[in-house]
């Protein structure tokens, strides 16, 4: 057994499980973490898929009982009926333009240098969101209604692009069109559901050549670390927005974003190109 090898997977697992669902972007810290490392080969694509689905169960598990709630209300109630239309509205931008884009973006954006602009610009936009004036009118996802999941699923399609958060984009979109933190992020965090299964079984039946059994070690320990840390991040970042801005996370990407590209430029770094 490589010791090095599960010590990444272990890495790249936390990486993912604390980035998933924070304004960030997990896609862009897996890419260029990847490539720093040396993981970035074919495994490593169905390696990504398997954390990411991890990151998702726990969003699942963490709010299970909103989403057994719906299960059970789906037929009979009206409100858990519209909830589901809400997401449907949301998951569809995404879905139509990933499925006409997929294979173009992951060719020429899928890499170090890409990430880091998208990170920079991301991080810019946070900080231009946070100093408008901010009056929400939507403070639960019941009041809200199909433009506003519409709005927010056209947000979420920008995520397309590593390195723009998938999180960051729905948060920031819901913030514009008048949803509060809370909403906007718990929103962003039930859109991810059918989002990320939609995106994780599309990605497997793409790659599922590159799975092999041999590396059922390496992927056990990715999904777990995964797990874990995306448990703990979704519960602590609920309670950071209830108090605290997204200026933070906005200074982390620039800063990220730069030495990034400060590395590249300099050749302290040899990153990937597409």
């Amino acid at each position: 057994m490589d010791i090095i090898l599960l010590l990444k997977a272990a890495f790249l697992g936390v990486i993912e499980g604390l980035t998933e669902f924070l304004p960030i972007s997990s896609t862009g810290h897996l890419i260029i973490i990847g490539d720093l490392i040396g993981y970035n080969d074919e495994t490593s694509k169905v390696f990504k898929i398997v954390i990411q689905l991890a990151a998702i169960l726990a969003v699942c598990w963490d709010y299970r009982e909103r989403l057994m709630r719906t299960v059970r209300g789906i037929k009979t109630d009206p409100v858990e009926q519209r909830f589901v239309g809400l997401l449907f509205i949301a998951f569809l931008p995404a879905a139509v333009l990933g499925l006409m884009f997929h294979s173009t973006i992951k060719a020429l954006l899928f890499n170090p240098i890409t990430v880091a602009t998208a990170l920079i610009v991301g991080g810019f936009i946070i900080l231009y969101v946070e100093k408008r004036s901010y009056h929400p009118r939507l403070n639960s996802v019941d009041e809200m209604r199909w433009p506003d999941a519409l709005k927010v699923g056209f947000a979420q399609a920008l995520a397309m692009i590593p390195g723009t958060s998938r999180s960051g984009a729905t948060i920031m979109g819901g913030l514009i069109f008048g949803l509060s933190r809370k909403t906007a992020a718990e929103f962003s965090f039930f859109l991810a559901i059918p989002t990320m299964f939609a995106a994780t079984a599309y990605d497997l039946y793409k790659n599922w050549t590159a799975l092999h059994a041999s590396d059922i070690p390496v992927f056990a320990v990715g999904f777990v670390t995964s797990f874990i840390a995306a448990m703990w991040a979704v519960k602590s970042f609920i309670k950071f927005i209830s108090n605290h801005t997204f200026v933070v996370f906005a200074w982390y990407r620039i800063v990220f974003g730069l030495v990034v590209l400060l590395s590249a430029y300099t050749g302290a770094v040899s990153w990937s190109h597409p």
